[in-house]
């Protein structure tokens, strides 16, 4: 063994000269450059820089996967610092990139699993890309805010074109072995098992002057051999694309693309120092703070899903559901595509095939898009079972009750299907309003109970919640869990309360909606000025994708838990909408009217006559300032949410802040309801709620945020 890192070895291989360069963190179950590895990198380099016969050099993972990046909780303290000790940061591995391209020796990397961000940054600084079938590469930088900083806009573009660099970089996806292959960004494509040696008899050609390795790196180095007119071209065209994609929320992809534009008449070393500049622009954006943040909540998330998912007794091989139709066929199907069997149940064979073909037309979209076979969309139907009664209840592992959200319509299905499953099933019901611990008097075996909260359409939304009970066990959370974990969703344990966490903080939203619309706001300026601070869709244009009915019924429910802040004391326009049956995109009308598109999605148009009907609850018209409008908005929710994280509802201020991403779509590049309170100043926001306090008890601050605010504290340490 010439080196022995706790991330990084280099052992002699028996063919004279040849070394091979091993990743392999002892204390991680994957490989990334953490200021440890980039350490035990730098020293490595030094000893293959001092080997006087050193031939050739063999790059490998001894994980499951390359190297997945960057360490990014890293980047939170880094952020912290300033742009100087940002710049710092890069440029240690920068210069280990650089020499391992500098080597006297060639270079071939085998790609095994993933190799993303710095790990393709590494990647792309070799001579030689060998890649194995299965695994995947990218640079997934702008969806955290950032650029690549690793060489990522300088060599990519050299090696596969702009043309791919753009798209690649500008996009942030993951791309498969034959997309890499026929970009140009790999050299061969080869059977997992075969990775290795393929590898070596890449190494073997370079060695034995077979493949000239230094043309290879000199085509790295050198600037791009684009014309002046070839460059404004390709540059301008991209900027403006990808800004229109990347919409002005999101920085980050137009400064990659104007990176490599800058660079592109540069050698590698002044590329570099280009690319470092745009990476230090957007780091230092509250952007980039808040899709880290995202990045490392998700990761929180899913350590507590798997942590629950440990705690059951046994896994979820088989799953049914009761009430078919549109909800709980997007069950069934988001079961069935995730290889859980399901029985789907109704009273009446209509709903069946409802349900039914609900799963047939979101399976068909995938073959028409070429993400699935017609054969495989036969299979996975094949595991949707749609049945009139209750044979072969007895060895499900967990029932989703998914009827009418009606309580003794609920009451009376789970007092029956209790009778119908072993003693240990876990049944769920899927309510979006009504108590989980009122719902469990109708059983004898409570704890076997919980509430499991899909967002509609469930195969788009990723949260589902999970909801316990009084007397709902650990079994039953952690089996639920473990479904959803199964089903590819994003699950969040809630205590039980009126509209759990995401229902119960979008109510008070839709509260300031209706004080708006009743003090004289235009109803299509406030969605205009939310959607413009981030929101998919404005409050009036949500209701009515909601459903104008529902949000009446779950208004009732907010108004009868939390009485002295949630109780209404005037009509509201939405009242309006639906005592005349305007119930949104389900019929057609609501504060909108609705046209079918080309493509057969509806349109919304505003028209005169809903104005016209909500005239009578409206004050006299008056503008708004865009700040008035978003603080009368954001309040409510943000301190309805703070209510919840005191009060238990939920864990912690991270998995609030993703429950209200995944469930409702709030805007990411904010970071969350918390993430935006500490960007704003607790102090701020404090004064900001004491302005508006004449409005009501859903706009004052909780007495914590006031002793946040007098201590200097926020959410997120």
């Amino acid at each position: 063994m010439m080196f022995e890192g706790k991330s990084v070895r280099l052992t002699a291989l028996e063919e004279p000269g040849v070394v091979e360069l091993c990743f392999d963190n002892q204390a991680e179950s994957v490989n990334k450059f953490d200021t440890q590895t980039v350490a035990e990198l730098e020293q490595a380099i030094t000893l293959l820089e001092s080997t006087a016969d050193l031939r050739g050099v063999l790059v490998t993972s001894a994980k499951p996967v390359f190297v997945v990046g960057a360490d990014i909780t890293e980047f939170v303290p880094l952020f912290k610092t300033g742009p100087e000790n940002a710049g710092d940061h890069l440029a240690k591995n920068n210069i280990n990139f650089n020499r391992i391209e500098d080597l006297k020796a060639p270079v071939v990397v085998a790609i095994n699993g993933f190799a993303l961000g710095g790990g393709l940054e590494f990647c792309l600084a070799c001579d030689y890309r060998v890649m194995a079938a299965s695994a995947k590469i990218g640079m997934p930088e702008t969806k955290l805010g950032l650029i690549p900083g690793w060489g990522g806009t300088v060599r990519l573009p050299r090696l596969a074109g702009c043309e791919t660099a753009v798209e690649w970089i500008a996009a942030g996806a993951e791309q498969r072995a034959d997309a890499a292959l026929k970009a140009r960004v790999v050299d061969g494509v080869v059977a997992d098992d075969a990775l290795r040696e393929a590898a070596l008899n890449v190494l073997s050609q370079c060695i034995n002057g077979s493949l000239d390795y230094e043309a290879r790196r000199e085509q790295k180095k050198a600037p791009l051999q684009l014309n002046d007119i070839e460059s404004l071209m390709t540059f301008f065209t991209s900027a403006a694309f990808v800004g229109a994609q990347a919409g002005p929320n999101y920085p980050a992809p137009v400064v990659a693309v104007k990176s490599m534009e800058k660079a592109a008449k540069l050698g590698r070393d002044e590329a570099l120092e280009v690319e470092k500049a745009g990476f230090i622009k957007v780091a230092s954006t509250e952007v980039a703070k808040s899709l880290v943040g995202l990045f490392l909540s998700d990761q929180l998330l899913g350590k507590k899903a798997r942590d629950w998912e440990k705690k059951a007794s046994k896994p979820v091989t088989s799953a049914a559901v009761l009430g078919a139709g549109i909800m709980g066929g997007g069950i069934a199907y988001q079961s069935a595509l995730k290889n859980v069997p399901a029985k789907m149940k109704d009273i009446a064979q209509a709903g069946l095939d409802l349900g039914m073909a609900e799963a047939s037309k979101l399976l068909s979209k995938r073959v028409s898009r070429g993400r699935l076979t017609p054969a495989k969309m036969g299979e996975i139907l094949s595991r949707i079972h749609p049945t009139l009664s209750y044979d072969g209840f007895g060895d499900i592992d967990i029932v989703v009750e998914a009827v009418v959200e009606n309580p003794k319509v609920k009451h009376a299905v789970l007092a029956d299907v209790e009778t119908r499953v072993s003693s240990d099933t876990v049944i769920a019901s899927n309510t979006s309003s009504i108590s989980i611990s009122y719902l469990a008097q109708a059983l004898s075996r409570p704890e076997n109970f919980c509430g499991m909260h899909f967002f509609n359409p469930v195969h788009a939304m990723p949260l589902v919640e999970v909801i316990r009970g009084e007397k709902t066990s650990d079994e039953a959370v952690a089996r639920t869990v473990a479904y959803a974990n199964a089903m590819g969703k994003k699950a969040i344990v809630v205590k039980d309360c009126p509209g759990f966490l995401v229902n119960r903080v979008l109510f008070p939203y839709f509260a300031g909606f209706a004080g708006l619309v009743r003090d004289g706001a235009d109803f299509e300026k406030v969605d205009k000025v939310m959607e413009k601070w981030g929101w998919p869709m404005g409050p009036a244009y949500l209701l009515d994708v909601v459903g104008i009915d529902t949000g009446c019924h779950a208004e009732e429910v907010m108004a009868e838990g939390f009485p002295d802040r949630m109780a209404k004391s005037y009509k509201t326009a939405a009242d309006v909408m639906f005592e005349n049956n305007r119930y949104g995109q389900k019929n057609g009308h609501g504060f909108y009217s609705y046209e079918t598109d080309k493509k057969g999605k509806p349109r919304k148009v505003a028209t005169q006559e809903a104005y016209d009907l909500i005239a009578p609850v409206c004050g006299e018209t008056r503008e708004f300032t865009d700040e008035e409008i978003i603080m009368r908005m954001m309040i409510p929710m943000a301190t309805e949410l703070a209510r919840c994280l005191e009060e238990g509802i939920v864990g912690s201020a991270a998995e609030a802040d993703m429950a209200l991403i995944y469930g409702l779509g709030f805007p990411p590049f904010r970071g969350g309801v918390f993430r935006w309170l500490d960007s704003l100043g607790m102090s701020e926001f404090v004064a900001l709620s004491d302005q508006y306090q004449g409005l009501g008890k859903l706009y004052e601050a909780t007495d914590n945020q006031r002793a946040m605010a007098a201590a200097g504290d926020s959410y997120y340490a």
